[in-house]
């Protein structure tokens, strides 16, 4: 017995000892934070005082060292185990070292829904138009596919002096397919490659060069400022011209995305990268989880980019309808949501009792018949056979059938494929309460109708009480001019913002559901391996489609006003959104069919027209984000992080982060009854300009805004104005949790609105 006990305990520590050297050599990649200001002038750049820093504090090797950054983050990107990394963190030059972190994508007729037709317009008519041939929009996603149609550079003229960035050479790329049109492409997977654990060294799985192998960055980038193109469409479903917003600007294609993700210091190194190239606009339709602002790496990348007048847009995330399930709040950021076009792919399910469902599909192939066949629902819960994962349906029941499959776990592409690979002729694809009643087209591999939640419900009760339950598909093309629209859509994330809730985000939506733009041919329409049809257009869907339309907006009102801050091209863009569908009803969503609000909508849809000439802006300076970022109890060092400024000291700093001169309120009470804030516009309209304030709210608050009028004789003239929000009752056991209103100052010209939100507890 002593001999079994002596072994065990040398088996235990040899066990412990084994764990313990591998959590010694294992390797991550760690994103380390310097003081910029301590550099010894004995080093001639940054990059040789990181390189010098870490061997001398870590002993590693010089490899060791990723990513040298300069503009977006003061410090570098270095492949470290768990002791070095605690070494690093001790040393007086070093603000902080933080684990690398993983972010995920959000994955024709829009131009002219948003007033963008070439025809008509101050946007064909004026010259930001042809100014907009001097903006660069960086995008920041999968890379690109340069041979599409949608970066051709014909009538382009030579290429802006200010551009300092290149196209990078690789196994499938090179200088020759950069153009004047796509003047720029670059990749970046050292975090990448450490993450698969192959080392920068090992060839990783992924060709190391910007060519897209999965069709996202290539619609996005393509979404904002591709060339036009006339006979676009996915296999014939939406058909036309298809082009970007900014369709003279410039297209930058920074790599950050890779099989497994987008990492935080690829991330941070291509924006890095972008803002020493020169880009104006920054696009980027990714996110990960929620962190404060100095973790977040889009944030600190985005901060960097703004203060050197650069505009950061970011999707907002595809979590919706589900309540505080936001990405990118940070208020430097434009966030974008997702809303519908005036545009459907209706597709129809017959059962076999008569009754005709409407659904909606971008099924191209050959379809099922013109008969009736065997419809079948597995509801079978232990065998998944609902949800039609892999492996869950036995072909001796579906063969020959239809299958219904609910929405939800798995990708709505790869349900279909599951369906087909057991013998099943066709699918329809039932919503369930989480995705309610939006209904989202795809390119499926078997003829496929998507309905909502109630019709759902009623076809999966037929299919289980009818003894032979029967059923026919039958498609629909391409149907304009659909109302109500916009709705917004139910997959786009919603407020509050659970990182500051005094700022309302989303700021807008924009077009993000079943859109066309151009796709890699390096792979199929619906994404999955055994999709072997290749087009040069698809319909996608997500906040990462609904983010590069603000994107070339923001181009194209930085050419129109090249002086304009990215708050202040922001605050056009949220200032005359409007919340009124084609039918003239407010916003509604997609979700349930209610109304929208403020936390789903932000401001509302953009008005590109409007936003050209908005009359009066709300802008913010780097010292306003600065008392901001000092009023969330950030340590000294931690707002450095964020705003890279050695004498920083937090002497002026806000009461309450609602204070920041934002173009909207997010009102919350909390222990207090009374909530006040000063503003400050500046009259980008014309001189002697009036404008009176109008207000909106809650019977239960009360809002008085002083003076309420607003007189500017000048041009570029600033006037304060202060708001006082007043509780008129506590909503402790009360069932709402939130109300809104909205603030508008406005004259005969414009509109100048503001939402507000009102909530008396944090959730």
């Amino acid at each position: 017995m002593a001999a079994m006990a002596s072994s065990s305990s040398s088996n235990f520590f040899f066990i412990f000892f084994l764990v313990l050297c591998l959590k010694i050599t294992a390797k991550k990649t760690y994103i380390v934070q310097m003081k910029h200001q301590d550099k010894p002038l004995s080093f001639e750049t940054h990059h040789d005082w990181h390189s010098s820093s870490l061997q001398s504090l870590t002993d590693s090797p010089p490899e060791s060292l990723l990513y040298s950054y300069t503009e977006a983050f003061n410090g570098f990107a270095a492949s470290l185990n768990e002791e070095q990394a605690e070494s690093l963190s001790k040393s007086e030059s070093i603000l902080g070292v933080y684990e690398d972190t993983v972010y995920t994508l959000h994955t024709t007729r829009s131009p002219q829904f948003l007033g963008l037709d070439a025809d008509l317009g101050l946007w064909a008519t004026g010259g930001s138009t042809q100014a907009s041939e001097d903006v660069i929009i960086g995008v920041l996603d999968t890379g690109v596919w340069p041979e599409s149609k949608s970066f051709d550079d014909s009538g382009m003229p030579e290429i802006p002096s200010k551009w300092r960035g290149e196209c990078e050479s690789g196994p499938d790329f090179g200088p020759k397919f950069c153009n004047k049109k796509l003047i720029g492409a670059r990749s970046f997977s050292k975090g990448y490659r450490m993450a698969i654990g192959g080392g920068i060294n090992k060839k990783p799985k992924e060709i190391d060069s910007p060519r897209d192998k999965d069709g996202h960055g290539t619609h996005t980038a393509s979404t904002a400022a591709g060339s036009h193109v006339a006979n676009a469409s996915l296999l014939g479903y939406a058909s036309g011209i298809a082009r970007g917003m900014a369709t003279r600007a410039r297209v930058a294609a920074y790599k950050v995305c890779w099989e497994t993700g987008c990492f935080g210091s690829d991330i941070l190194a291509g924006m890095d990268r972008a803002i020493r190239d020169g880009v104006d606009v920054l696009s980027v339709s990714l996110g990960g989880r929620l962190a404060p602002y100095y973790r977040d790496t889009i944030a600190l990348g985005a901060f960097a980019a703004v203060e050197k007048g650069i505009f950061v847009s970011c999707s907002a995330g595809n979590s919706g309808p589900t309540r505080a399930t936001l990405a990118n709040v940070a208020p430097w950021i434009m966030t974008v949501g997702a809303g519908t076009l005036d545009r459907d792919f209706p597709a129809y399910a017959v059962l076999g009792n008569k009754i005709r469902y409407n659904g909606v599909s971008l099924y191209s192939g050959r379809g099922i018949g013109k008969k009736p066949v065997g419809l079948v629902y597995n509801k079978d819960k232990n065998t998944f056979g609902n949800l039609c994962l892999p492996g869950s349906l036995k072909p001796a029941s579906v063969r020959g059938k239809i299958v219904v499959c609910d929405r939800g776990t798995n990708a709505r592409v790869e349900k279909g494929g599951v369906v087909r690979d057991a013998g099943g002729v066709g699918m329809i694809l039932a919503n369930t309460a989480d995705s309610g009643e939006e209904l989202v087209a795809d390119s499926h591999l078997l003829p496929a109708v998507a309905v909502g939640r109630k019709t759902g419900d009623l076809i999966r009760k037929y299919a289980q009480s009818n003894p032979n339950p029967t059923a026919k598909l039958v498609f629909g093309g391409t149907v304009l001019n659909v109302r109500p629209s916009p709705v917004v859509a139910a997959f786009s994330s919603r407020g509050p913002n659970m990182v500051t809730p005094q700022i309302l985000k989303p700021d807008v939506i924009g077009p993000g559901v079943n859109i066309l733009a151009a796709w890699s041919e390096a792979i199929g329409p619906t994404g999955l391996v055994k999709d072997t049809r290749k087009t040069k257009f698809n319909i996608v869907s997500g906040t990462s489609m609904s983010c590069p339309h603000i994107s070339g907006l923001a181009a194209l009102l930085k050419a129109a006003h090249p002086d304009w801050s990215p708050s202040a091209i922001k605050s056009a863009l949220v200032t005359t959104a409007y919340t009124r569908d084609n039918t003239n009803s407010s916003l509604r969503d997609a979700a349930d069919g209610s109304l929208s609000n403020p936390w789903v909508h932000g401001a509302g849809h953009v008005d590109p027209q409007k936003a050209l000439s908005p009359g009066l802006i709300y802008d913010i300076t780097t010292k306003q984000y600065i008392s901001f970022l000092c009023s969330l109890g950030y340590t000294i060092d931690q707002v450095k992080t964020i705003v890279k400024r050695p004498n920083i000291t937090c002497s002026k700093r806000f009461k309450d982060p609602g204070e920041l001169n934002y173009p909207s309120f997010s009102v919350l009470f909390g222990d207090k009854r009374v909530v006040r804030y000063t503003r400050e516009l500046t009259n980008v309209g014309p001189a002697r300009s009036i404008y009176k304030v109008a207000v909106d709210g809650p019977s239960s608050v009360g809002i008085s805004v002083r003076p309420r009028t607003l007189v500017f004789r000048h041009i570029g003239e600033k006037k304060r104005y202060s708001v006082s929000f007043v509780a008129k009752r506590t909503r402790r056991g009360s069932t709402a949790r939130s109300e809104y209103g909205s603030i508008v100052w406005g004259n005969a010209q414009h509109q100048v609105k503001s939402p507000v939100t009102f909530s008396w507890t944090f959730l």
